[in-house]
């Protein structure tokens, strides 16, 4: 299998697990939003923001509560059903960050929610750039659990020694940040910490939503998370879990 093929495999694996993306993945804190203000220069309430690969709708729905005049865009059709059961009212457009159906000049913010990765940036940056207004904002953000933290360390080897080279390591706010200034676009960073208290199996069904487990065939995937469950309960017995995350964030303004 090609790196092209592979990539195409593992994106469109998303839309089989929608529903377990919607239910278990993490959120955001409003102190992202904050930040998302601070460095653009512009608030929220009000601005066109086009959330692109927008999912399920996590971070729509965040951005509309804080009064932007939001528009999602997804490429997945089973993405997209789930978005629509989840948040209805709001605006949906299928399309992806590489071809954006918007007219030049047409939007405050251009963001993306654990989704820049699946772009083509030498696309996807002069795409977001072309339908920016001057002075608009392009914006990603990425959750992590946070490595330093023994149990979140040890999770991270079980999965690598169960799936060697698939559990790719993406140093996904330096590959923005670099790419977006080879591209002309100089960036501001910013890293959050924060934390969700939710269960084991919560934890299990964000797993099995992440796109390299979504593809491996049904015994390797029952292999993994039931290993995993049977792990995470020795070190949790009560199922409850506080997870620790560092939010990154990489935001470049157009300039006016």
């Amino acid at each position: 299998m090609t790196d092209v093929q592979e990539f195409r495999k593992l994106a469109e694996s998303f839309g089989g697990v929608a529903a377990e993306y919607d239910r278990a993945r993490p959120s955001y804190p409003q102190e992202l939003f904050d930040e998302l203000e601070r460095l653009s220069g512009r608030g929220l309430r009000g601005a066109r923001v086009l959330d692109v690969g927008a999912g399920t709708g996590i971070s729509t729905r965040l951005l509309a509560a804080r009064g932007a005049d939001v528009v999602a865009v997804e490429p997945s059709a089973g993405m997209a059903a789930q978005f629509l059961a989840s948040g209805p009212g709001l605006a949906l457009v299928r399309g992806s960050g590489d071809d954006l159906p918007f007219h030049d000049s047409s939007a405050d913010f251009v963001t993306y929610a654990q989704a820049f990765h699946w772009t083509v940036p030498e696309r996807s940056v002069p795409e977001a750039v072309r339908v920016l207004r001057p002075g608009g904002a392009l914006a990603a953000w990425w959750n992590v659990m946070d490595p330093d933290v023994p149990w979140v360390r040890a999770a991270g080897a079980r999965e690598r020694a169960l799936l060697p080279g698939a559990v790719r390591q993406f140093d996904e706010l330096e590959s923005a940040a670099e790419q977006w200034r080879r591209l002309g676009l100089e960036s501001a960073v910013t890293v959050l910490r924060w934390e969700r208290r939710t269960t084991v199996d919560d934890l299990i069904t964000d797993l099995s939503s992440r796109s390299y487990v979504a593809v491996l065939d049904e015994d390797r995937r029952r292999v993994l998370l039931e290993g995993e469950r049977e792990a995470l309960r020795a070190e949790f017995p009560d199922g409850l879990v506080t997870v620790p995350y560092l939010l990154d964030l990489t935001l470049a303004v157009v300039p006016g």
